[in-house]
């Protein structure tokens, strides 16, 4: 809007924002969006009319136009919502240098922001990220620039400002980074006070210990209390005294009815005006209601000038009095002298008598019970104490009604507006010498002490309830301490996950497990732990163990994509190709633009021994995700199994370059050049894999199978042995270990591994020849052709083998017989 802001068109924008916010929250992106552009229109240089308008685009994935909305301030850092905005929209955009020099321009911005945890309530709402936030995100960014040791640095920065930064902890053991847990989640006083703040202790308190019984209240206070907050005039009705003391009934508390009928005879002069504005108004005529008796049995009359609200409600009726008057009230205020010169224009002359002026005189006395001398209008300006004489005052005498003989001491001068109230410009100097203490005289107003004795239906002056003691400070106590108590059962529980996360990351699979199985049930049946139990197992080629957890995964819930490219390949090693096909189909139907519903059909059509179409859904995966790492890994696959090398080669390595601790991808590459004879490059692509896995048993077979290929049997038998431990039931690796221990004519060792080989693949005709063989070694002839027989019939494509070796088993025979006649 063009031309200078009016304070309307400030509250417009202000009335637009709260809009867009209460569309936010709703999750009604469109509103928000329509209404973010009508702050946009109405004011630009409102301070969240852009960073609201680039958030709502951003929320509707529109990214494009939250960087384009957002780039002005958010580029320079000048906004802290459209600086992070823009850094969020560069993340999406690929744009992370741009997101990157954004967030450093605003660092000296948001890296002094307190922090937000503990101030999202029922009632209030953080409408920037804190620096926790911007920390986490800027790490996002440099990991994805590439500058680990620049992400490392943001992420810890993240994860010290809020332990509950999760994404920050799961990144750095994603770069391999190792976090010490339990430093990171640790409850302290400070973090419990911080949370604190942000919860109502009492509802806390009160959730704790239950409901608890309330006496009920009077309906005859209520009702006054309810009629006390109306509003002083009603739109829909006349406003008169009469129909306002209707409804205010006497009562046992009748001090309230008292004081409304008090303040409706005061008003009913000017009908017109709130109760708050008749504060010096004409007294009403004096009445046998309102009359009083003194306490030497002498009738005293009201006073001329027209009380405040709260004592006119006193001096309605003496003889009922529930709360002894205020004496809060401070002198020479502005307030109190406008007061009096409108009470002086509104006050006829002459209408004050002696009588009244005796009487008056006899009712104010000072602290030594004197009666106070009065002044006269003419040659004094008013005093300011004087809130209930705001009438002009005729000239005092020293007479009294009373007849009472005690001297008069002298009226005290005009209080100054620098001077303590009660006090007078003789006595300053020995208050602040010390010579003597101060009268102790109320400075709220001038009061007759005498009548401040007990009487018989009011209470005392100076005998105020006492102040209820202070609750907050146990009931802060309790809140800290159950805040607390609830942050140990959190963190607890975020150790157990973080724990086993940082074991699995560091592929530490059975610790891992462990971890996770020491979770509450209701824990361990949850999707995230149920996807890191599956997965753990398949690092360890429990494949059978892995399908258990996918299968529950599944059940519990089936619309989930995430780790189903991992259940796609455990059924594919267990090669259960009726469940994958049922798999990729039901993914593909329920999320056609998913890469890993596409590793799933591709897995599927691998088990078909269909490479060409595997390889098309391979590159589908890639397509929609350029940054999945394993899609270009199952690519890798299937090109060696067309044998295209070099096509493998090129996509293991663009695996490697969307995720550097891919460890699948090193091991695909020894595997090509292990193909290609080259067993120096593959071995040392194998030990790469094996730093980032060291605990994975296929790359340390792989490791002792080059070397066994290179006669070095000795150097190979420890990485089989390795590999054994850690996978006792993977045939496999056994396999390729009795070989070496038969090779290495350790036959004792060898016959032990291939039973237990017999025992775990009685099916694998492998197994059987590998007896057949030491059999024939250890001249048991019966035992090997039954070995040889069974592999023969397991194995019908390697029979011209398995007969070869049966026919030298005869020729042994034939070739013992002339040596043993000549040995006779």
């Amino acid at each position: 809007m063009a031309g200078k802001m009016t304070p309307n068109n400030v509250t417009a924008s202000l009335l637009l924002r709260q809009a867009i916010y209460y569309h936010l929250d709703n999750c009604a992106y469109e509103s928000a969006l329509f209404f973010a552009e009508r702050l946009y229109a109405h004011d630009q240089s409102f301070c969240d009319s852009a960073y609201l308008l680039a958030y709502t685009h951003l929320r509707l994935g529109d990214a494009r136009t939250a960087y384009q909305v957002s780039r002005g301030s958010g580029y320079r850092g000048s906004h802290l919502g459209s600086c992070y905005v823009f850094a969020q929209a560069c993340l999406e955009l690929e744009r992370y240098k741009d997101g990157i020099t954004g967030l450093e321009n605003g660092r000296k911005q948001w890296s002094k922001a307190d922090t937000n945890l503990g101030k999202h309530t029922s009632f209030t709402r953080m409408p920037y990220p804190d620096a926790a936030a911007f920390s986490c995100l800027l790490g996002r960014l440099y990991r994805a620039y590439d500058d680990k040791k620049k992400a490392i640095p943001c992420f810890e920065e993240a994860l010290r400002r809020n332990p509950f930064m999760w994404e920050a902890f799961t990144s750095l053991y994603d770069m391999g980074v190792s976090v010490r847990v339990p430093n990171v989640f640790r409850t302290s006083d400070g973090l419990a006070r911080t949370l604190e703040h942000g919860l109502n202790a009492t509802p806390i308190l009160a959730w704790i210990a239950g409901p608890s019984p309330q006496p009920p209240e009077p309906l005859q206070q209520k009702k006054t209390g309810q009629q006390q907050n109306r509003q002083p005039s009603d739109p829909f009705g006349p406003y008169g005294a009469s129909q306002e003391s209707a409804s205010y009934p006497d009562s046992e508390n009748g001090f309230v009815s008292k004081m409304y009928l008090s303040q409706s005879g005061i008003t009913s002069s000017q009908p017109g005006k709130p109760l708050e504005e008749t504060d010096t108004q004409s007294a009403p005529a004096p009445t046998a209601h309102n009359s009083q008796v003194g306490r030497a049995g002498h009738q005293v009359e009201p006073p001329q000038a027209p009380p405040r609200r709260t004592r006119a409600a006193q001096a309605a009726d003496s003889t009922v009095t529930d709360a002894p008057p205020k004496m809060g009230h401070r002198l020479g205020t502005r307030r109190i002298d406008k007061a009096q010169e409108s009470a002086k224009d509104h006050v006829e002359p002459g209408t004050k008598t002696s009588t009244v002026a005796s009487s008056t005189t006899e009712r104010k006395r000072t602290a030594a019970g004197h009666p106070v001398q009065t002044r006269s209008m003419n040659t004094e300006e008013p005093r300011r104490s004087a809130r209930l004489n705001v009438v002009p005052r005729s000239t005092a005498t020293k007479t009294s009604s009373t007849g009472a003989t005690r001297e008069l001491r002298k009226a005290r001068p005009p209080i100054s507006r620098f001077a303590r109230p009660g006090s007078s410009g003789a006595n300053v100097g020995r208050v602040i010498s010390g010579n003597r203490k101060p009268p102790q005289e109320d400075i709220g107003m001038d009061i007759d002490h005498a009548e401040a004795v007990p009487r018989a239906k009011e209470p005392p002056v100076v005998q105020a309830a006492p102040p209820p003691p202070p609750a907050p400070k146990p009931a802060e106590s309790e809140s800290v301490k159950a805040v607390e108590e609830a942050l140990k059962i959190i963190f607890d529980l975020l150790k157990k996950l973080a724990s086993g996360y940082a074991l699995s990351s560091e592929f530490q699979c059975q610790d891992a497990v462990a971890v996770y199985m020491s979770l509450p049930r209701s824990h361990q049946d949850t999707p995230w732990v149920l996807a890191q139990l599956g997965r753990t197992q398949y690092e360890q080629a429990n494949y059978a163990e892995a399908e258990k957890y996918f299968k529950r995964l599944r059940v519990i819930a089936p619309t989930r994509l995430e780790d189903m490219e991992v259940y796609s390949t455990v059924l594919w090693h267990l090669k259960k190709e009726t469940e994958l096909s049922f798999l990729a189909h039901e993914m593909i139907d329920s999320v056609w633009d998913s890469p890993e519903a596409w590793c799933a059909l591709g897995n599927a059509w691998s088990l078909a021994y269909d490479h060409e179409q595997a390889l098309r859904c391979f590159k589908r995966a890639t397509q929609l995700d350029p940054k999945f790492a394993y899609a270009y890994t199952l690519q890798g696959h299937e090109h060696v199994e067309n044998e295209e090398y070099d096509k493998a080669l090129t996509a293991y390595r663009h695996a490697i370059a969307a995720d550097k601790r891919h460890y699948n991808a090193y091991y695909g590459i020894g595997r090509v050049y292990e193909k290609l004879g080259n067993y120096d490059k593959a071995l040392s692509h194998y030990h790469a894999a094996s730093v980032i896995h060291p605990a994975h048993a296929v790359l340390i077979c792989c490791m002792g199978s080059v070397l066994h290929k290179q006669k070095q049997f000795k150097q190979a038998l420890p990485y089989f042995t390795k590999a054994t431990e850690l996978a006792p039931r993977a045939p496999d690796v056994r396999l390729k270990k009795a070989r070496a221990l038969l090779q290495m004519g350790q036959l004792k060792a060898a016959q032990t591994e291939l039973m237990i080989l017999k025992d775990l693949a009685p099916d694998r005709a492998q197994v059987h020849f590998l007896l057949g063989k030491l059999s024939k070694t250890l001249h048991d002839k019966k035992s090997a052709v039954r070995h040889f027989t069974i592999a023969l019939s397991l194995d019908p494509k390697a029979s011209l083998q398995i007969k070869e070796a049966i026919e030298s088993l005869e020729e042994d025979d034939d070739d013992e017989g002339p040596d043993d006649s000549m040995m006779q």
